[in-house]
């Protein structure tokens, strides 16, 4: 562990050692960064430590990372990260681009972005003998911890709102996690799973309070790094990064990313970072138009569930991923996301509501103005479509039905 000097808090700056247990700041709530030891980083590797690796998963920033190996065979634990990047040329062309690419993590073990998170977690569970990792979720977040805790044996609680999709529900109970269903929304299943990790001493995963859920995501950073600015083309920076924000932890994840590898010298500069949020849950984004760092609850509704939050519990590090990177937040409607969805199925995405989001945002962005042709942008689709159905179902039009003959056929070809 001598890699990182301990904790410091995002609001008021306080340091504390690494091996303290710690959520978040005891002084006053703040999220935790965990600091790199940048010195003896830079002294034992160099970027081709890093890009000469053969492990084709999250995994191979290990030098970057506050857990040990977690050996073992290729388990979805093992698998999580180093998602493919598409160069989609229709979508490009449609919106004026020279240089777009989506990240697709979809194709993550449980299908989400949130098995980054949920891979440092439970190697961090095993480290420290906690028998037992708990977590909130609308579905996206307690799927990949059930899957990453089942790929070894780990034990898994979670608590979603009875209103997750019954897909990412599903997930869940397959994976052999104990499932409790909240007759409430995320933030107060959020609320039950801290008193329930205090009662029972479970050790929990949430997002936007466990500060090594940010360290699984910010490898999301490291790949748009070496997939485009390392091995593609080093002019291509900065770049605009474009990802939907639902209580904050996966933007603010990136942006820990790219602040590391700042620090390291490995990158000359930030890209921007632009967070997209729902209309109907745009807490964050309220927050950046109001130049504040102070997150207004409000009463979220979007059929976008896995960013539908109340309260945001890691606005202020979110808020900062914009602001400290010259980027911005965009709003969209429900309506607009339904639009992404049907525009990154043509291209061969498959995308939630929630993946879709970031790209309805790029669109509007390109409207404002806030993207110009030249600007290299990366589109983040957080989640696969498979997880919510129903509402993939409501981008596209119905399938129709005819009889099984030639006559019927025709007449419908006709039509």
């Amino acid at each position: 562990m001598n890699k990182f000097l301990g904790y410091r808090c995002s609001i008021c700056k306080t340091e504390y050692p690494f091996t303290q247990a710690l959520y978040i700041c005891p002084q006053d709530g703040g999220n935790l960064d965990v600091v790199l030891d940048i010195a003896t980083i830079k002294r034992k590797y160099e970027i081709a430590d890093i890009t000469s690796r053969n492990e084709e998963s999250l995994w191979r920033y290990l030098p970057l990372l506050p857990v040990a190996d977690p050996g073992g065979e290729k388990t979805p634990l093992r698998m999580a990260g180093w998602t493919p990047l598409y160069s989609p040329k229709p979508l490009a062309e449609a919106l004026g681009l020279k240089d777009l690419w989506i990240k697709d993590e979809g194709r993550n073990p449980t299908a989400s972005f949130k098995d980054r998170a949920s891979a440092i977690v439970v190697a961090r569970a095993r480290e420290i003998g906690a028998e037992v990792v708990v977590t909130a979720s609308t579905g996206n977040a307690g799927a990949a911890l059930a899957g990453m805790a089942a790929a070894v044996g780990h034990k898994a609680v979670i608590f979603a709102p009875k209103t997750a999709p019954p897909a990412k529900v599903a997930q869940l109970l397959v994976y052999g996690a104990q499932v409790i269903l909240v007759d409430g929304n995320y933030d107060s299943a959020f609320d039950l799973t801290i008193k329930a990790s205090e009662e029972f001493d479970w050790y929990c995963r949430n997002t936007g309070y466990n500060p090594f859920t940010a360290e699984g995501k910010k490898t999301a950073a490291f790949e748009i790094w070496e997939q485009i600015i390392v091995r593609a083309n080093p002019e291509y920076s900065p770049l605009s990064i474009f990802v939907s924000v639902g209580d904050g932890n996966i933007i603010s994840g990136i942006h820990k990313g790219f602040k590391d590898l700042l620090a390291l010298g490995w990158i000359d500069q930030m890209p921007r970072i632009f967070g997209v949020q729902s209309e109907g849950s745009a807490a964050i984004a309220n927050a950046f138009n109001r130049n504040s760092e102070e997150i207004i609850p409000v009463t979220a509704d979007t059929i976008a569930d896995s960013i539908s939050v109340d309260l945001p519990r890691d606005g202020v590090r979110a808020v900062r991923a914009a602001t400290q990177t010259n980027g911005a937040y965009i709003t969209v409607s429900d309506n607009s996301i339904l639009k992404a969805i049907a525009s990154l199925g043509k291209v061969g995405i498959f995308a939630e509501p929630a993946g879709a989001t970031s790209y309805a945002g790029l669109e509007k962005a390109v409207e404002l103005g806030k993207i110009k042709p030249n600007d290299p942008v990366v589109v983040i689709n957080t989640g696969s479509g498979l997880k919510d159905i129903k509402t993939a179902m409501n981008a596209v039009k119905a399938a129709p039905i005819i009889e099984p003959t030639m006559e019927a056929l025709k007449s419908h070809l006709e039509r």
